[in-house]
């Protein structure tokens, strides 16, 4: 038995839930996400519970706040709760001033309503640069909408701009309520979990045994199911979490899923920075013969780029170091992009941004999650993910009609040389750059970013 065989039946046997391909849709834009987001939650009966990195003090964030108050004011016994990121909920936007950031505003909501929504923060560390919430998931009632999207005016394309994500919305009551128990029992339960909207918050420091012990058990948690038999007419879903570099189950099936591709793997990225044992997997699926497809960003549809015209920042610097990554990359590839085994998509689609990521391998199993595919995700941020196998091909014309969708705006790479190179870049990027190399800092960037 070849090891893409082996790693295939591995993947098979993980435990899923049965579900009918009629009740997952695709939603194939920001708007439409932020339409149905609000329908649901103004339909919502008996739970939202809403998960992101962010619910920013915006338009876009203020709507949404207002639904879930509304829903609430309406339906008092309507269980809501939205958990984020507790340090990056704390503070304001990168370069600006220093502020109460999005828990001001939360506060505000919760003084002008007689019932509450729980905010709640979540730290993963005791420091943001450590390690954040990257859970993903909307569950309202017996629906998870799931999306790599945060909640603000880009992510919801509230006016002229948006940042493409993924959408997918899928009934399922096992689904939801193994996702709903896992946000009770874990992280709502955990003493490092607080309100956000209250007038006075614990400082961050006296809740460290408490994050100590939030991320210990983390790291072994996992979603709670029963495992049910999939019939001919259904597909499985297996969703899954992982934190820590250590026994993370999250990283391991993600590296066995490409392992596990004969014919065709697709992987989506904003930032082009796998860890190695994702680098390894690719190289080996290459030299298996499997035709890979990734799909990428480019550097100006990078949330952190900044046209050269612009004042520079040091933050700005970030999306051509992973245009660098790319470059080599391609550059040591480029037998295989010249006989199209290789296919290097960039994504740009005017002055929006590109934020989606996913895996599809043999038209056989799907990956949604928000896991960026980069170290970070790997070693530091909490992640999750929906595996759907579908053995039978019964979403196949579904997974295909979104990535032609992902494809729309983007360029094929035909030669790394199409990949601009250090020597091109604006003057204040390269000697950032250059001292970056110098100082041997790039490796330890990589690792964080």
């Amino acid at each position: 038995m070849d090891s893409a065989t082996a790693n295939k039946q591995l993947i098979d046997q993980l435990p899923k839930i049965a579900h009918r391909p009629d009740q997952l849709e695709t939603l194939l834009d920001a708007a439409s996400f932020r339409e149905r987001l609000l329908h649901e939650i103004a339909q919502a009966k008996s739970r939202i519970y809403l998960v992101a990195l962010y619910l920013q003090d915006d338009e876009a964030g203020r709507s949404i706040l207002d639904a879930l108050y509304e829903a609430k004011q309406k339906n008092p016994r309507l269980d809501v709760k939205v958990l984020v990121d507790w340090h990056r909920a704390q503070r304001g936007l990168i370069g600006a001033e220093k502020s109460d950031g999005n828990a001001g505003l939360y506060r505000e909501y919760s003084e002008k309503y007689a019932h509450k929504v729980d905010i709640l923060g979540v730290p993963v560390r005791n420091r943001e640069v450590f390690g954040v919430l990257h859970l993903k998931g909307f569950i309202i009632d017996e629906t998870v909408i799931y999306s790599g999207a945060s909640l603000n005016d880009v992510y919801l394309a509230q006016h002229d701009r948006y940042r493409y994500d993924r959408y997918h919305v899928i009934h399922s009551k096992a689904l939801a309520d193994s996702m709903a128990n896992f946000i009770s029992n874990t992280l709502v339960a955990s003493d490092a979990v607080n309100c956000l909207s209250q007038p006075s918050r614990p400082e961050t420091k006296a809740l460290k045994p408490a994050i100590r012990s939030l991320r210990a058990r983390l790291q072994s948690a996992s979603y709670t199911f029963i495992s049910q038999h999939i019939n001919e007419d259904q597909v499985g879903l297996t969703p899954m979490v992982g934190l820590g570099k250590r026994k993370n189950f999250l990283n391991t099936q993600i590296c066995r899923l490409i392992a596990s591709a004969h014919e065709d793997l697709t992987i989506c990225t904003p930032y082009f920075n796998p860890p190695r044992s994702v680098m390894r997997e690719i190289r080996r699926a290459l030299r298996r013969g499997v035709n890979i497809t990734i799909i990428v960003g480019d550097k100006t549809a990078n949330d952190f780029y900044i046209p050269p015209e612009e004042p520079f920042k040091t933050i700005s610097g970030l999306p051509y170091l992973y245009e660098i990554n790319l470059r080599n990359f391609a550059r040591r590839n480029e037998a295989a992009i010249a006989k199209r085994q290789l296919k290097i998509h960039l994504w740009k689609h005017d002055n929006n941004s590109f934020h989606l990521k996913g895996i599809w391998v043999d038209r056989s199993y799907m990956l949604l999650t928000g896991n960026n595919l980069n170290p970070r995700a790997w070693k530091l941020d909490l992640e999750n993910a929906i595996l759907l196998h579908d053995k039978h091909r019964l979403l196949e014309n579904e997974a295909q009609r979104e990535i032609d969708k992902i494809l729309e705006h983007t360029q094929l790479i035909g030669s790394y040389k199409q990949i601009e190179k250090l020597e091109v870049y604006p003057p204040q990027v390269r000697k950032l750059l250059k001292r970056i190399k110098r100082i041997r800092a790039d490796h330890l960037l990589n690792q964080i970013l």
